[in-house]
């Protein structure tokens, strides 16, 4: 039996997709915007998907009643043991069904149909066997009858696929994802997806936050008026919110925590971190702690923001430093204070199915804020905390950054051809994608 195979050309899907209403909470970290581009891809692979589906339709046993004049009617029924042969040829498929998208109060989201019509413009029975020739001078009567029951199965398997099939695939978008051990990211629906004629946006939380325990951030995320293209299949809005939580998780962690000992100092250095060193501009250092060892401990003096602005993307970071004296009885005496402001530019990549990124290291300017022992010339320590910062610090950021963090993909996605752009408070990448068959 041929059921369907010529009809697959023709076929038309509709998907009305519909999200269901709710209430509007804060601003989404990350916006996902699927265009009519991406949403035609979508429809595309759902048709092959379905054509699939549609040469697996059983017909069920049937009867029927037809007119045989002058002899008055006739009985006719199909079973699925025959003698002979059955060839049905469909033509002209029209498909609507109505997908209505949701959230579950946990953030995934859902979809369930809750219509579907489909019409077939013409159905053709052909029929061989002992009785074959009689049954087909009344085709008329039996094609009508076999495009019922074809409409209404079409229906009835498209309503089992969507909860059977993509149901369980939506269940593969992440609601949480692992970053590294500091850290993991909400990608947890806040409302339905909103759907309109051109396009579909998913928004999402897009927080980072300490995989060891949740507590909330004192900023919101930003209003991001995304700009108006459609020339690739997907846009994704990163604000500067997921960023920026990311540096909160990152800084009460105390991953750019420091410390510098003497044997730490390059042979070639000016100055060494000892108070012998420190004679000729701080005596009263080396007359109080005669020839002992210093440490300086960093730390930012607050979680540092990324600043976005368009075409620009930089940060101001404040690192907050203290001298010790490491006395013979292996205690630490806090000698002096220093502040290091510095400015740095960054850049963002994409990578795969990741955002990445790399700092570029700016001048660095250090005051004295306390001292125990006088006022000195921090001119020597500028160098020094330059050397360390240059060699030490940024590689281990920049190692960290390149690592990145995974965007929110279904299973078997990839996105390629990616376009990035810095807009106020966000970045904004397109990318075309690409469903990958197992």
């Amino acid at each position: 039996m041929r059921a369907l195979a010529q009809a697959l050309p023709s076929l038309l899907l509709r998907l009305l997709l519909t999200p269901t209403p709710d209430a509007l909470g804060t601003n989404p970290g990350l916006v996902v915007r699927i265009t009519d581009k991406g949403l035609e891809y979508v429809a595309r692979e759902g048709s092959m998907v379905l054509q699939k589906e549609l040469l697996r339709i059983t017909l069920p046993d049937f009867t029927g009643d037809f007119k045989i004049k002058p002899f008055g009617r006739g009985h006719y029924g199909f079973h699925r043991k025959l003698h002979g042969s059955l060839d049905v040829q469909v033509k002209g498929i029209t498909i609507s069904v109505n997908l209505v998208l949701g959230r579950e109060p946990s953030g995934r989201p859902t979809v369930t149909a809750s219509g579907c019509s489909s019409h077939i413009r013409d159905v053709e029975v052909d029929i061989s066997g002992d009785l074959g020739w009689l049954l087909n001078l009344f085709h008329n009567q039996i094609e009508s009858r076999f495009r019922r029951v074809l409409e209404s199965k079409i229906c009835e398997m498209l309503q089992n696929s969507v909860t059977s099939d993509l149901q369980p695939y939506l269940q593969t978008l992440p609601v949480t994802t692992e970053i590294d051990s500091f850290a993991r990211i909400d990608y947890s629906l806040m409302e339905a997806p909103q759907a309109t004629a051109q396009m579909l946006d998913v928004m999402f939380k897009g927080e980072i936050f300490n995989r060891e325990h949740y507590s909330p951030v004192s900023f919101l995320a930003p209003v991001m008026s995304l700009p108006e293209q459609y020339n690739r299949m997907v846009y994704f809005a990163i604000s500067d919110y997921v960023f920026n939580t990311a540096s909160v998780v990152y800084h009460e962690a105390g991953f750019l925590n420091f410390s510098i000992t003497d044997d730490m100092v390059p042979p070639g250095s000016n100055i060494r971190l000892t108070t012998k060193s420190f004679r000729p501009f701080v005596p009263r250092l080396a007359r109080l702690y005669p020839n002992m060892n210093l440490e300086l401990q960093g730390a930012m003096a607050s979680a540092p923001f990324l600043n976005f602005s368009p075409g620009n993307l930089s940060l101001t970071p404040v690192m907050e430093i203290e001298a010790f004296v490491l006395l013979p009885s292996s205690a630490k005496e806090p000698v002096f204070q220093l502040g290091v402001a510095t400015n740095m530019s960054a850049m963002l990549t994409f990578n795969t199915s990741k955002i990445t990124g790399f700092l570029k290291p700016g001048k660095i300017q250090v005051e004295l804020k306390e001292s125990k022992v006088g006022v000195f010339n921090v001119e020597l320590l500028e160098a020094l905390l330059n050397y360390y910062i240059l060699n030490t610090l940024y590689p281990k950021v920049n190692e960290k950054l390149a690592e990145g963090f995974p965007l929110p993909l279904l299973k078997d996605i990839r996105l390629y051809d990616p376009v990035l752009e810095i807009h106020k408070d966000f970045l904004f990448l397109g990318t075309n994608l690409q469903y990958m068959r197992a």
